[in-house]
């Protein structure tokens, strides 16, 4: 990644929003604002819990040295080095560990080792009650996107979307330079300093300018979670989505969801994040690219368009606050996302 498409450290100045009134189980208004978690300040002590995919103890180990050398505590939850096939311990266990750490007043963020599959096994039984009392910066991506979604859409408490505990360096003077600018990243977001980034110009990029609340995270999550209790409302949001794995004829199927679901109509902005597709299947060929498959179903909006953000399953894979007011200025020179 080309230094000039980002910048990855602001104004070190939280801007304090309006506060949210939650009821657990309610549905987040279009307009409201969210509740964002006390920043973390020297000393403060993170919690590494896996409530998804296995991780081991050793694999860890890079995150937590590097956080500890921020100035953080780390507390390392039960479930790390457990394992149940692919998870990270029973559903009983991840449920127990990742609850703990909720309810824990000494934990003030909570730092998901690794994405993979199960989030969605438990989100139903974990009580928020005390969290949304004193509620803490929960970190992750891929399929942590449910908890994103699961928290704008029941009570509106930001969150931080960013690469976890298995993308950190072994070695950090050997690391990639935008290695060290994604986890640095986390960091910052942590801290509370303002966050902004850029992305090249696209053909197919939409210029203007849009002010709202972020959400969003991985494609095929936010698809899955509708009519459930963690359905994303992305009314007047700026949303932002990115995935993997994925051919280009179920990328086009998701969005059709999207677009038929309503969740397409009413935005502010559109930020499309790193796409890695499966090719094509011999002799059954799409024929149309990522561009052409989201132009067409935002072509009759209005809104902002953003192509190729540095966010998703890939290495320029950004901190993003989620729930957090930004500005989304797309021009001709390029794309830029500021936090407020």
């Amino acid at each position: 990644m080309n230094r000039k498409h980002f910048l990855s450290s602001f104004i070190a100045a939280a801007t304090v929003l309006p506060t949210f009134k939650t009821l657990a189980n309610t549905v987040e208004s279009e307009s409201s604002s969210f509740k964002i978690p006390p920043y973390l300040k020297q000393g403060d002590t993170i919690g590494i819990t896996s409530p998804a995919g296995y991780i081991t103890l050793e694999q860890i180990q890079p995150a937590v040295l590097q956080m500890q050398s921020w100035g953080f505590a780390i507390k390392i939850g039960d479930t790390i080095g457990k394992r149940d096939f692919t998870y990270g311990g029973t559903d009983e266990e991840r449920l127990t560990d990742f609850q703990k750490m909720l309810d824990d007043p000494n934990i003030k963020a909570i730092m998901c080792a690794r994405g993979g599959y199960g989030f969605v096994r438990i989100i139903d039984r974990l009580d928020f009650s005390t969290f949304q009392k004193n509620p803490k910066w929960i970190i992750g991506f891929s399929d942590i996107t449910v908890l994103h979604c699961h928290l704008a859409k029941n009570y509106g408490i930001a969150s931080i979307h960013s690469k976890m505990c298995n993308s950190f360096p072994d070695d950090w003077s050997k690391a990639e330079l935008v290695q060290i600018e994604t986890i640095l990243s986390i960091k910052n977001a942590l801290i509370g300093e303002r966050m902004g980034y850029t992305a090249p110009a696209h053909p197919n990029n939409r210029q203007g300018k849009a002010d709202g609340i972020l959400v969003g995270g991985n494609l095929s999550i936010i698809e899955t979670l509708a009519g459930s209790d963690s359905d994303l409302t992305t009314k007047n949001k700026i949303l932002f989505i990115e995935d993997t794995g994925e051919y280009l004829y179920s990328v086009d199927r998701m969005l059709w969801n999207l677009k038929r679901s309503g969740k397409l109509k009413n935005l502010k902005g559109l930020i499309i994040g790193g796409f890695k597709v499966k090719p094509d299947d011999a002799g059954e060929e799409f024929g149309k690219t990522i561009y052409d498959i989201v132009s067409e179903k935002v072509k009759e909006y209005n809104y902002p368009v953003a192509f190729d953000f540095p966010v998703g399953h890939q290495r320029n894979n950004f901190a993003l606050k989620c729930g957090a007011n930004h500005t989304l200025t797309v021009s001709e020179t390029g794309s830029v996302l500021q936090s407020f």
